[in-house]
């Protein structure tokens, strides 16, 4: 494999309203697949995707057969409840090895208990132990609740470059 995997689950136990509610935070194996599929197309569609079940599970497929990809799964008991989704890239400029946190995403019924932090501290600390230099991440600017939270969490916005995409024609 060419990334490491980190084998330990971060479990984190958080109070609510006099509940005690538990999650875990693992990395994912291709085990994994079934319970991400619907988390993923829940995703797609919150960025305003069609739903499409079958190209949400090729996709992923295609990330744990090539390894191209590192994904992080919450659980609540033996729900799974979140994912986020980390891409292996370099920076020339620092030459050393960044990680992209593409994906992140939490199930509508289990936000604002701690399971994105709990994902994004998983993701910090596989990228710690891969001596990568740093994560970087996007969103959209209309995205109020996740600019919170990753400000929070001491991210900070580049103010330093713009991004520009281009879309290659099919």
């Amino acid at each position: 494999m060419a990334y490491q995997r980190l084998t330990e689950a971060a479990s984190v136990v958080i109070s609510t309203k006099g509940r005690r509610m538990a999650h875990t935070v693992r990395q994912a194996t291709i085990y994994d697949l079934e319970q991400l599929v619907p988390l993923f197309d829940n995703y797609r569609q919150f960025y305003g995707r069609a739903s499409d079940l079958r190209a949400a599970r090729e996709f992923l497929l295609a990330r744990f057969n090539n390894d191209e990809s590192t994904v992080f799964i919450a659980h609540e008991g033996e729900r799974a409840i979140g994912f986020t989704q980390l891409y292996p890239s370099f920076s020339s400029i620092s030459l050393a090895r960044i990680f992209v946190l593409n994906d992140l995403f939490v199930h509508e019924q289990a936000r604002r208990k701690g399971v994105a932090s709990a994902l994004m501290a998983a993701a910090v600390k596989f990228a710690t132990a891969l001596g990568a230099a740093r994560l970087s991440l996007s969103t959209a600017i209309t995205n109020d609740a996740a600019q919170a939270l990753y400000h929070s969490a001491g991210w900070k916005r580049d103010d330093q470059f713009f991004v520009y995409d281009l879309e290659i024609p099919k």
